[in-house]
């Protein structure tokens, strides 16, 4: 099973806003958005600023994954912040999707893309998070010294950086040839 991405428009924030749910891990804790206001400043208003950048991935016509990053301010006090030029990135793949690829997928697609835009990028992790292989394996690096902790429920996280080099990107194709529109 190959998913089909897309690019994360404005107006797909339900998108982003369901996405945060699990991201977050508020299903482990039974809680909801409305318990953490704080945590809307990854995904209110994507799209409206250039900065904005995300990618979804589409299986069976049910959304597989998500990944999106954004530029944040310091006064925002973002966990995985390191500076108002790097985004701060998410990625998340839908439970019954995961041990597919469908990640690697996604994050290959979404590095060569954001590459154009971003000299590096930065995301923030539990500390005991098997997820730190994944990231490591795309090149990702923790930074030493940045003690945070999850405003979910005070677990130790890690923050991770890549730099990034901008490449031709090779986008997957579904065989539409846009020099061919129309003939």
């Amino acid at each position: 099973m190959t998913p089909t991405l897309y690019f994360l428009r404005s107006s797909e924030q339900k998108i982003l806003d369901t996405m945060l749910w699990p991201a977050f891990r508020l299903h482990k804790q039974d809680k909801t958005q409305e318990d953490f206001p704080a945590l809307r400043i990854h995904a209110d208003f994507f799209g409206h600023s250039d900065k904005d950048f995300g990618l979804y991935a589409l299986v069976d016509n049910t959304i597989a994954g998500a990944i999106w990053c954004r530029i944040l301010k310091a006064e925002q006090n973002a966990n995985g912040f390191i500076d108002a030029n790097t985004p701060l990135m998410h990625t998340i793949v839908v439970e019954a999707y995961r041990n597919q690829g469908i990640g690697t997928f996604m994050m290959e697609q979404f590095l060569q893309e954001v590459a154009v835009l971003y000299p590096q990028l930065s995301l923030c992790v539990l500390q005991e998070s098997k997820a730190i292989g994944f990231y490591k394996k795309f090149g990702f690096t923790q930074v030493n010294g940045k003690k945070e902790q999850s405003p979910i429920d005070g677990q130790d996280v890690v923050t991770l950086v890549k730099k990034l080099q901008k490449k031709e990107i090779q986008r997957p194709s579904d065989g539409y040839d846009a020099s061919r529109w129309m003939d």
